[in-house]
């Protein structure tokens, strides 16, 4: 038994848009998927959840989303191309307020409820260590690299290295990285 669907049951499936040579396990668990757009060669592992809200999630190429990962909400969330999730990532466009000047929960009328719902942008490059915990409105710039555990909860800078909670910026990553994926788009691109 194959534990990924096949590409004619990744098109059955109804997504926005599936490319080519995308592995996704049957046990990952799809909300509002005519709102979720993948690119090609995207893998996503068991027991992740996407939950594509009113604005969809939209997924590049060579994008790898690990185990137990976790994205939903009503704004976009967008991975772009050579991104990746380590396990136990969770990214969020949207969120409840919990300073008590309201009620909480999806069990609540939405009229007691006040919820913030913010874009989340993951650019080329980024890699997300595990458990770690992307909050609305945040934009992880190109070249990024969040470590494990770490509370994103504003923008991080192009080639950053940032950990934490709240993540701030310990140095500066490496650049070597554009040019192996010239090698790898020139190899691989080209016999296509």
């Amino acid at each position: 038994m194959n534990s990924y669907y096949s590409e004619s049951e990744l098109i059955n499936l109804g997504f926005l848009a599936v490319g080519k040579n995308v592995l996704i396990s049957k046990k990952v668990s799809l909300y509002g998927i005519s709102r979720i757009a993948i690119g090609n060669n995207v893998r996503i592992d068991d027991y992740c959840v996407l939950s594509a809200g009113r604005d969809g999630i939209e997924i590049g190429s060579y994008v790898h989303i690990a185990v137990f990962c976790n994205l939903q909400g009503d704004a976009k969330i967008s991975l772009r191309d050579f991104s990746g999730l380590s396990s136990k990532v969770s990214i969020y466009s949207s969120n409840e307020r919990y300073d008590g000047s309201c009620l909480t929960n999806p069990t609540i009328p939405e009229e007691f409820r006040v919820i913030e719902n913010n874009e989340v942008k993951i650019d080329r490059h980024v890699i997300i260590g595990s458990s770690s915990i992307v909050l609305p409105g945040v934009h992880i710039e190109e070249g990024c690299a969040i470590g494990a555990f770490s509370l994103v909860n504003k923008t991080c800078n192009a080639f950053g290295i940032y950990m934490g909670v709240p993540a701030t910026k310990i140095k500066e990553r490496k650049k070597d990285l554009l040019s192996q994926e010239k090698l790898l788009i020139e190899k691989y691109e080209s016999q296509t």
